[in-house]
């Protein structure tokens, strides 16, 4: 059994390379060696070869017995599916929270759309998909849609694979020479969910998810382009 400071060290050293995987300062295909990131982090390799562990059960980085841990390649069969199934799950999600939820949560999804506008008129012209603050509520307002949902297994499988989403899109972001502005699709979804209109909702989020998958696939096969 670990003890409360091993947790904690484990905790953290997950956190800050998960971040850096998601936010790809780690490559995908990068090497990751234990005594390196032991040095970068300031921890033991107890807790970093732990974190590697189940960074790998969350499949953004590879473990093999005999090559080590990498970060985890980047697909268009893998974004594939993971659009496939966040569609799935979370319109499932959010059917049951559009069902179950109560005034509470109505104002939870106002909050957190207004403080994404906020950081959003904070940027202004300022391309949005790179910035940190920007993503964190980003994500905050999707996952306040969700929150009355009464599956709390359902929200963890889709915060899973919302950040391994979150990976591809910072990607795409990256190589984009125009930047997508959400905020109309952010606005017109929140105000459906808000008017129970449960059918409009779910097509909403839909091709919400859907228009990543597009632009993701578009920056993986420049990539793949170049490479050539």
């Amino acid at each position: 059994m670990l003890s409360n400071q091993s947790g904690s060290l484990i905790e953290i050293a997950l956190q800050q390379m998960k971040k850096s995987i998601i936010c790809c300062e780690l490559a995908p295909g990068e090497k990751l060696k234990v005594a390196e990131l032991s040095k970068a982090y300031g921890l033991s390799s107890s807790p970093i070869r732990e974190a590697l562990n189940r960074l790998a059960q969350e499949g953004i980085v590879d473990a093999n017995e005999n090559k080590g841990f990498r970060v985890a390649g980047l697909s268009v069969k893998d974004f594939e599916e993971i659009t496939h199934l966040r569609t799935l799950l979370e319109r499932e999600a959010l059917a049951d929270a559009i069902t179950h939820g109560d005034d509470a949560w109505e104002a939870d999804v106002l909050g957190a759309y207004h403080r994404l506008c906020l950081v959003e008129k904070k940027l202004g012209s300022l391309p949005v998909a790179l910035n940190d603050d920007w993503s964190q509520r980003h994500k905050a307002f999707h996952f306040a849609l969700f929150s009355a949902c009464r599956s709390t297994l359902l929200l963890r499988t889709i915060d899973s694979l919302f950040d391994r989403a979150e990976r591809y899109r910072r990607f795409s972001a990256l190589r984009r020479k125009v930047e997508r502005h959400k905020n109309d699709e952010h606005k017109q979804l929140m105000e459906t969910v808000l008017a129970r209109d449960s059918a409009k909702a779910l097509d909403l989020l839909g091709r919400h998810i859907g228009e990543t998958l597009s632009r993701v696939t578009d920056a993986l096969l420049g990539q793949h382009s170049t490479l050539q």
